[in-house]
């Protein structure tokens, strides 16, 4: 079996992202650089169910390998590694309060310091695409640009870090970002919003931090 040890990792932090109500049932997704390819979550197959051989490897070549198929979000996944070669370990999920903002297509502002801990003065919000589509990636990847996780208009959200430890703790990050925008909603509207010489202060503090 290729990279056991690897493929346990990521079944472990599957069971994680659900267990910490950031996704539910089978949907979503995880994945983590391997070579020049990488390994990702089964499509359709409840994590609890998973064994480390129905986690499946997908080379450099976009060929799959393994017992199952793949997440339908395997494109995604390995357009961002292209464009993102600081990229280690991917998370894609439906959860709660993301999900809601990208259901309006609302990007996330700097309403909160913390935004800068995906890379920017905002968490942006992609156009809406067919899941598992082309589109879908291209729009995640410019989302993505100059960050490190996105919204994914009506779907919900994506991130990524160098390793699996680091991408569910910012997972967890910006969906905490996004419950307490939508708080911020409910009780007085648009919320103001830290200036840009602010957050590049922010951004300057931030450097060699990471999530």
């Amino acid at each position: 079996m290729i990279a056991p040890d690897l493929r346990k990792q990521i079944l472990t932090t599957a069971l994680a992202m659900n267990e910490r109500g950031l996704n539910q049932g089978s949907s979503g997704n995880i994945s983590a650089r391997h070579g020049h390819g990488l390994l990702i979550t089964p499509s359709a197959l409840p994590y609890e169910q998973c064994t480390p051989d129905d986690v499946v490897w997908i080379d450099g070549e976009d060929k799959v390998h393994g017992m199952r198929k793949p997440s339908s979000e395997w494109r995604m996944h390995a357009n961002i590694y292209r464009s993102f070669p600081q990229a280690g370990a991917i998370l894609h999920a439906h959860s709660m309060y993301c999900t809601a903002l990208a259901c309006l297509e609302r990007s996330i502002p700097a309403f909160h310091y913390m935004i800068a801990v995906a890379g920017g003065d905002s968490i942006r919000c992609a156009p809406y695409a067919l899941f598992g589509s082309d589109e879908l990636s291209a729009g995640a990847v410019s989302a993505l640009h100059g960050r490190s996780a996105a919204l994914l208009a009506h779907h919900g959200m994506v991130c990524f870090a160098v390793d699996l430890e680091k991408v569910l703790a910012l997972a967890v990050e910006v969906e905490t970002l996004a419950h307490m925008y939508l708080q911020a909603l409910q009780v007085a509207g648009e919320p103001p919003l830290l200036s840009r010489a602010e957050m590049d202060a922010v951004l300057e503090r931030f450097k060699g931090y990471k999530p």
